[in-house]
């Protein structure tokens, strides 16, 4: 059972992979919940196979482990915290301008061509034209 839980969450993260490197905001969303559902089901089959609950008493060594499942509550938090987020974000980008899907920024471009005609940045504006490191 283990097994097919860990193939599970590997289809899960696979497919919210997928999604994420689309250039719709839909599906940008859609994955990150589909990343995120992947990863709580990794977290819950970290915690290993469930025992007895703490709060009944009897061996330790066999009580589940909370930390596990603190993790995956946690998790889910940020993650609708993160889905809500970019809903609103989605919902700005429909109304300003119809589309849903995300373009390159011009100002980025032009940059990058810029870079490209000068060569590599070696870091070379900290540096002093006489070899000396102070003020």
């Amino acid at each position: 059972m283990t097994l097919v839980m860990a193939v599970a969450a590997g289809v899960l993260c696979a497919c919210g992979t997928y999604l994420l490197l689309g250039r719709q905001l839909s599906r940008i969303i859609i994955g990150i919940g589909l990343f995120g559902n992947g990863v709580n089901l990794l977290l819950v089959l970290s915690g290993g196979r469930g025992g007895d609950p703490a709060f009944v008493g009897g061996d330790a060594a066999a009580f589940s482990d909370p930390l596990s499942q603190a993790f995956v509550l946690t998790a889910i938090v940020i993650t609708f915290g993160v889905i809500s987020f970019l809903l609103a974000l989605a919902y700005r980008s429909w109304r300003v301008s119809q589309d849903d899907e995300v373009e390159d920024d011009v100002e980025d471009r032009r940059i990058a061509a810029l870079a490209a005609q000068h060569g590599p940045d070696h870091d070379r504006g900290d540096r002093r034209s006489d070899g000396g490191g102070g003020r």
